[in-house]
């Protein structure tokens, strides 16, 4: 078999050892990542020297004059932020596990994970949430000012735990989430983790099961958060109108998208497991077109991190 793409890895004459050792010095990131949450990661990298070994081999730890030299991947921006990047690549390891065991998840989507997934999984889109108040909004003409007002309504569309809505609610005190799934199991799993929050935050924010492409409500929020990937294409083409209508005036949606890949083996496994979660294929240039079909304005991208999901943000008019 032969094909026009560049392979992404140097899978030489024996590409299931090179595709073996990538699952392991996978392993050996989690786990260093996972231990840095408690300790110096200088320390974690020197005490399991052969591990270390491991991510030298892929470039993403180096011996420096004063000690270790790391990747920005191996970073840690916060502790929150960092603990959810930790269980988000933890779950992701254990859904390949799954596929590999042939254990078919693609009719049931997220439904058919398990409590632990949709948890980490979850619990992981609080570092988007963070993200997103701190990082984007400001960036967002007017946005911040609207989120100040009390009694100000902002939309998490397919919410799963909470997370990102109990984030987006402690970012802005004057305002109101409204968080909507498809999954009642996961908006269960959400309205413990809200019991379990601060309480002067969690009261405002509201679990509810609803799918998108119900939501009737006509200029109503100052912000809408669409995690687009997760939805699958029918579900995302019915529900973009209506989101796009109950946009207040001058308001913004900012959809999460997967960018470009520039490789075939990352574009490859990103559809593969979109589709396989119950979600879609539409990539960050994709979803700019559909959204600006619809009439919103004044579009901004937002890389996160290199090689993780791109932010599209839009507005609608004022008029």
């Amino acid at each position: 078999m032969t094909s026009s793409a560049e392979p992404v890895l140097p899978l030489g004459d024996d590409p299931v050892a090179v595709l073996d050792a990538a699952v392991w010095a996978m392993a050996a990131f989690v786990s260093t990542q996972r231990q840095a949450l408690s300790e110096p990661l200088e320390d974690v990298l020197r005490r399991d020297s052969q591990r270390t070994a491991v991510l030298e081999s892929v470039g993403l730890v180096r011996r420096g004059p004063d000690g270790y030299v790391t990747h920005p991947s191996l970073g840690r921006p916060d502790a929150a932020t960092a603990r959810s990047a930790v269980e988000a690549k933890l779950s992701s390891l254990r859904q390949a596990v799954s596929a590999a065991a042939d254990t078919d998840t693609s009719e049931g989507g997220w439904g058919a994970q398990s409590d632990e997934v949709l948890l980490n999984q979850g619990r992981a889109s609080a570092a988007t949430g963070r993200a997103l108040a701190g990082k984007i909004v400001p960036r967002l003409t007017g946005c911040a000012e609207s989120l100040a007002a009390e009694g100000s309504r902002v939309l998490d569309v397919g919410t799963g735990v909470g997370a990102l809505a109990l984030a987006l609610a402690e970012a802005f005190p004057g305002a109101r989430v409204e968080g909507i799934d498809v999954l009642e199991r996961a908006l269960d799993l959400g309205r413990t983790e809200l019991a379990a929050a601060n309480p002067v935050v969690a009261d405002r924010v509201l679990l509810r099961l609803r799918n998108a492409a119900d939501v009737s409500e006509k200029k109503t929020y100052q912000l809408i958060w669409l995690p687009a990937p997760f939805l699958s294409e029918e579900a995302l083409r019915a529900a973009l109108p209506r989101l796009a209508e109950a946009l207040a005036p001058g308001a913004w949606l900012v959809a999460g998208t997967n960018p470009v890949p520039e490789d075939a083996l990352r574009r490859s496994v990103g559809r593969w497991t979109a589709v396989r979660g119950g979600g879609n294929s539409f990539d960050t240039v994709r979803m700019g077109e559909e959204l600006a079909a619809l009439g919103l304005v004044e579009s901004h991208t937002f890389p996160t991190v290199p090689g993780g999901p791109v932010l599209v943000a839009v507005r609608r008019p004022e008029r």
